[in-house]
Formats: structure tokens, C-alpha cells, sequence
């Protein structure tokens, strides 16, 4: 059998929908990325079981080394996530996230405020998802056990914030890459009395998800809007079980301070805003280093758009490290807690990892299948020019969801989402590129197999498969108003339509749900 009858066909979507799939049905995640990506491996080596081992052997490799040199890129994000475990659990050990969850205690009076200083943070932690998935879940997750709220509204409230506020920011890691994006979209298309940057702004109110989604999380924050699964978790929560215990423990990082511990917010506070300032710093300084190489003039943008993601984290997290440590000569707690606490944390990442890695894996699976490329191909037809938008966003979506990956959707998507606009209606340009990135976050969120995901249910300590769960709800409900919107974007070319209809459809979905704000009212718990 002939391997052009699977890549680049409807056979292609069979690997990553074979995995979301199981991983929704049988709720073991590890076991449904293994089935996809032996099902992809065989389809595309022709059903040999020689080739398909070489193949999947060859796959693991390139995730580690690739073209004769080490892959940076995940080893880089694997350092980090190592790196931040060892950091969460030396704070731990000193008494800081303890001092933290008091202080945050005195403050939060209820379960609504514990929840609103989740959402707040990240506008601390912007610059990029992963970094504030797994930073903010461990310094808050004291804050909201203590509240009484479920760890798979924490995830939720990570994973909601993370993203969206990424794609709307400018000065962060996805803004830079979509500024890049489309500024070689402008460029191509011929438009050139607008810059990159103020298109990036301008579309800021046309991606409708992300706007939304955040939107999303004020009301589920300020009215406990618990809808599906997530309700029976909250009510389990309520009588103290913050997880769903047939499953086990989750993974993450769950450690308690030593009683002698004396550490005060300046341990908790100091590390975290070093690895923040850090972190931004090598940022800036990659990417001036490449401006310069390339002989082009220093700017922040041009920094942030060819900026090391990777190695600025790790950077970021050894200087974070050895601010905590010099802290704790202050403390006296013995060199003996320090090596049993930093081991104990890259422990804790470990099973996070190994779901990454799967993950990565059957998103090289799916890129040999073409699976992208197909979807995308989907929207080449004779289709009128007013539905393009909202065609564009489902095609988005849907590929995101397939592929677990929003920056790949990125990629394929803005491109032909240009071409499309330039061929039909230049008017729609921006639209439709708006289309594309919050297609992109809904895929994001909602698929089992993407990174985003595991890493807030790893920052959450819940359930990686109890997040995709209770997630989804609230992400379809946006995802369809967000439709309606980019269906009347299209059809009157007006950005003011398309979100006036969205809003309402939010608005109407409030409404339904307004006898529950009523019954279900916040209560403090302390």
C-alpha cells in the first residue's frame, strides 16, 4: 500500500483522532499518544514493522538531536521545566509558599478572591505560556487548597488566562512570532501603509476567542459559573477533595514545608520577580544579538520577534535559583534539606515530562501524515467570500485540535489565510488572520495531546485528562459565539459586528445560567 494514500489525505487525521479519542474514553493519556503514534508510524511506513520501529525510533531522536547537533529548542524547555521544579520545591522547603498562602490568606477572604489573585497573576507572568503555567499553578495552588477550590479550576484558570493573554500581548513570546508572521503576509500582499505591529494591534479586538475566553474567566471567577464536569468538581471540592481520588494522586508538585521552616514572603517574592526580570532580560539580549548579526538596529520588538524562548527561560531559572539559595544561607535549615528538596522537585516533573514527550512525539507523527496540510486544503473551494472568516476559524480549530500544537497552526494557517484574502477581498485580510490565531488557542485548550494543556494540569496538580474535560465546555461555548462573530465579520465586513454579535451570544449564555449565580453563591472558607 502506497504511503501518498495516507499523508496529505483523509487517512491523515486518523493518528491524532485515534488518540484524543482513547485519551477522552479511556481517560489514560500515556496509553492513547502511545496508540496514535504506533497507528501513524505504520500508516506511514506502509504497515512494516521493521521500518514503522525505525521510523518511531528515528521520531524520539529528532526530539533530543536533530541535523547532527542537539534539538535546543526542547531541550531548552525540558531544562527549564526540571529547573522550576527544583526551584518550587527549595521555596517549599524554606517556608516561602507557606508565607506566601498566609499572607495571601489574610488578604482573600473567600474562594472568589483566592480565584481572582490566580487570574491576576498573569499579567505577571505574560511573556510566555509554559513559564506561567508552571510558575504561577505551584505559588497559588497553597491559596486555592486552602479555599477550598477544585484543582481542576486552577488549571482552568491557568490555561484560560495563559494563552489568550499571550496572543493579545505584543511584548511576549507568541506576539513577537505572530508579529513576524504577519509581517511577511504584509509584505507579500503588497501592504505597506501599515506596519506589522499596528496590524498586530488592530487585530487585538477581532480575535474574538481570546477576548472572549478571557471575558470568560471574570464571569466564571465573579458569579462560581460552573458548567459540566467542572461543577461536580467544585462540589467535591466543597467537602475537601480537590482532585477526583480514584484516579490517584496527580502529578505535580505537592510537598510540605519542614515545621522548622522560618521562610518569609521576601524568599517567595525576590526569586519569583528575579526569574521574571531574568528571564526578559535574556530574551532581549538573544534577540539583540541576532539584530546585530544580521547588522539591523536595536529594538525591542526586533529583540522580543528574534529572541531564544528556551535558553532565556533557563537563564532565567538558574539566576531565580541562586537568589533562593543565597536567601536560604540566612535561614540555617542545614545543606541536608536543600539536597533533599531540589531532587524531590525535578522528581515531581518528571511524569509531566514523559506526557510531553509523547506529545511531541505524535506531533511529529502528525506533521510527517501532512495532517495540516490536508485541513488546510479543506479551504481552498469555491466559497463566497462573506463565509472565509468564520471557515478559516473552524479550519483552525480544528487543525490545532489534531496537531495539539497552536504555533504550527500559526504557521500553515496566517499564510494561507493571506493568500486567500488577497484572492478574494484584501478588505478581509485581517479578519481572517485574526481568524486564524484564536482558532488556533481554541485547538489549544481543547486537545488532550497539547503541550499547553499538560503543562497547566502539571502547574494545577490535577488530572491532565480532568482538565481536558472540564475545560472543554467553557472553550466550545466561546468557540461557537466566537463563529457567529467571524460569520458576521465576513458577511458585513464590519470588526464592530462581528464582535456585537459574539457579545451577545455571551451575553444570552449569562442569562440561561443567571438562576445558578443565584443559587450557587461564593462562600468564604478560612
Amino acid at each position: 500500500m502506497n504511503i501518498m494514500h495516507f499523508a496529505d489525505s483523509p487517512w491523515s487525521i486518523v493518528p491524532p483522532l485515534l488518540a484524543v479519542a482513547l485519551a477522552i474514553i479511556t481517560r489514560r493519556v500515556l496509553l492513547s499518544l502511545g496508540v496514535g503514534i504506533v497507528a501513524g508510524s505504520l500508516m506511514l511506513q506502509q504497515f512494516s514493522p521493521l521500518q514503522s520501529l525505525r521510523y518511531l525510533f528515528d521520531s524520539v531522536l529528532k526530539i533530543f538531536w536533530v541535523d547532527g547537533a542537539p534539538n535546543s529548542d526542547n531541550l531548552n524547555m525540558l531544562l527549564f521545566m526540571l529547573l522550576l521544579g527544583g526551584l518550587i520545591s527549595l521555596m517549599t522547603a524554606s517556608g516561602a509558599t507557606r508565607a506566601f498562602a498566609e499572607w495571601a490568606a489574610r488578604r482573600c477572604q473567600s474562594r472568589k478572591s483566592a480565584k481572582s489573585l490566580t487570574g491576576l497573576m498573569v499579567f505577571a507572568f505574560f511573556i510566555d505560556d509554559f513559564f506561567h503555567s508552571l510558575s504561577v499553578g505551584p505559588i497559588c495552588r497553597p491559596v486555592t487548597d486552602r479555599f477550598q477550590i477544585s484543582r481542576a479550576k486552577l488549571a482552568y484558570l491557568l490555561d484560560s488566562t495563559a494563552a489568550p493573554v499571550c496572543v493579545l500581548m505584543p511584548i511576549s513570546s507568541w506576539g513577537a512570532y505572530i508579529i513576524a508572521l504577519v509581517g511577511g503576509i504584509l509584505v507579500a500582499h503588497g501592504v505597506t501603509e501599515q506596519s506589522p505591529i499596528a496590524a498586530f494591534v488592530q487585530m487585538i479586538p477581532m480575535n474574538l476567542y481570546a477576548v472572549f475566553t478571557l471575558i470568560m474567566v471574570v464571569v466564571v471567577i465573579a458569579f462560581q459559573l460552573d458548567i459540566g464536569p467542572m461543577r461536580q468538581h467544585e462540589q467535591r471540592a466543597l467537602e475537601g477533595k480537590l482532585w477526583d481520588e480514584s484516579k490517584g494522586r496527580p502529578i505535580g508538585l505537592d510537598m510540605e514545608a519542614p515545621a522548622d521552616s522560618r521562610g518569609g514572603m521576601l524568599d517567595m517574592v525576590l526569586p519569583i520577580v528575579t526569574l521574571t526580570a531574568a528571564s526578559i532580560y535574556f530574551m532581549l539580549d538573544s534577540g539583540a544579538q541576532v539584530l546585530a548579526a544580521n547588522g539591523q538596529a536595536f529594538s525591542m520588538l526586533g529583540a522580543f520577534e528574534h529572541t531564544n524562548v528556551g535558553s532565556s527561560l533557563v537563564y532565567g531559572a538558574l539566576c531565580s535559583l541562586a537568589v533562593s539559595g543565597l536567601l536560604a544561607l540566612r535561614l540555617d535549615l542545614g545543606i541536608a534539606t536543600w539536597l533533599r528538596a531540589a531532587p524531590r522537585g525535578v522528581m515531581a516533573m518528571l511524569p509531566a515530562i514523559n506526557i510531553l514527550l509523547f506529545a511531541w512525539t505524535i506531533g511529529a507523527v502528525v506533521r510527517d501524515m501532512e495532517t495540516g496540510k490536508y485541513l488546510a486544503s479543506l479551504a481552498n473551494g469555491n466559497l463566497p467570500t462573506g463565509l472565509l472568516p468564520v471557515v478559516v476559524f473552524v479550519l483552525s480549530c480544528a487543525m490545532a485540535f489534531a496537531t495539539g500544537t497552536s504555533w504550527g497552526t500559526f504557521g500553515i494557517m496566517l499564510p494561507l489565510a493571506g493568500d486567500m484574502a488577497a484572492a478574494s477581498d484584501i478588505q478581509l485580510l485581517l479578519p481572517m488572520l485574526s481568524a486564524v490565531l484564536a482558532g488556533a488557542v481554541f485547538g489549544d485548550h481543547s486537545s488532550p495531546i497539547s503541550s499547553t494543556s499538560i503543562l497547566s494540569a502539571t502547574g494545577a496538580g490535577c488530572h491532565h485528562i480532568d482538565h481536558v474535560m472540564t475545560q472543554l465546555p467553557y472553550a466550545l461555548t466561546v468557540a461557537f459565539g466566537a463563529a457567529l462573530g467571524y460569520l458576521a465579520m465576513g458577511l458585513l465586513h464590519s470588526t464592530l459586528a462581528g464582535f456585537l454579535v459574539s457579545a451577545a451570544w455571551f451575553a444570552l449564555f449569562c442569562l440561561y445560567h443567571a438562576r445558578r449565580f443565584q443559587a450557587a453563591p461564593e462562600a468564604a472558607i478560612g
